[in-house]
């Protein structure tokens, strides 16, 4: 059975474009086809502001993984782009997040799907609204635009180029 999972990818060390390039070969690798895929997005830092700005984007994945398998796999991404977890929030090679998995609502001490911070932070809502912004959020019940319409979080986040970025 194949599944639906959104994913955000996300870095700020290192060639950040080159590391995201990356994260995509290795997803359709090793997870499943990438549906679609969201521009590159230039955010300001979230949650620890003293660091770079970081590259993001949404993808859509079909996979037959199960969540746990597929947060298994995602990790084992990370560290082979040279993750290394040192604090929460800090600067990262490269981070992905599995925002939603089908419609299934999920919590453990591993993994809660769908993200919880989706709903807070405009640099996860923008790419995610440029390619499912009528996605229904199954704890909410509100669409991802919704959601990007009401945030309070005021971050910028714009549309990558190279000249916004270095």
């Amino acid at each position: 059975m194949l599944h639906q999972a959104v994913l955000l990818l996300g870095s700020n060390e290192g060639n950040s474009l080159q590391n995201l390039t990356f994260a995509e070969n290795e997803i359709s690798k090793w997870v499943g086809q990438i549906k679609e895929a969201s521009s590159i997005y230039n955010s300001e830092a979230w949650g620890k502001k003293d660091q770079s700005d970081f590259l993001n984007k949404v993808v859509l994945v079909e996979t037959a993984l199960n969540p746990i398998a597929l947060l298994k796999t995602l990790l084992t991404i990370e560290q082979s782009a040279g993750r290394i977890r040192m604090e929460k929030w800090g600067p990262r090679t490269l981070d992905i997040d599995i925002l939603y998995f089908d419609d299934i609502v999920y919590k453990d001490d591993q993994l809660t799907i769908p993200h919880a911070g989706i709903s807070t932070r405009r640099f996860t809502l923008v790419p995610l609204c440029e390619i499912l912004a009528d996605q229904i959020h199954p704890v909410s019940g509100k669409k991802n635009q919704w959601m990007l319409d009401h945030c309070e979080d005021h971050g910028q986040v714009n549309i990558y180029t190279p000249f916004n970025y270095e």
